[in-house]
């Protein structure tokens, strides 16, 4: 087997970067924004119902806690 010449290592890399280039090109594309958009706004939504559940929970112990006798 042959070595490559420095002309055919050239031609590889331009080849691979030009693969490089076009693959962020396809992916770049606003589907995947509008999902990545759409799934931090799910988690968003997600920790104020968590955050409001803990809330309300802890009222509730706090007031079952307060009632009972000593």
């Amino acid at each position: 087997m042959t070595p490559f010449t420095m002309d055919q290592w050239v031609i590889l890399i331009l080849v691979f970067l030009l693969g490089l280039l076009i693959g962020m090109w396809l992916t770049a594309g606003g589907k995947w924004k509008r999902r990545y958009r759409e799934e931090v706004t799910r988690r968003e939504a997600l920790e104020r119902e968590y955050k409001h559940r803990e809330a309300t929970d802890i009222a509730a112990r706090a007031q079952t806690d307060s009632a009972r006798p000593l």
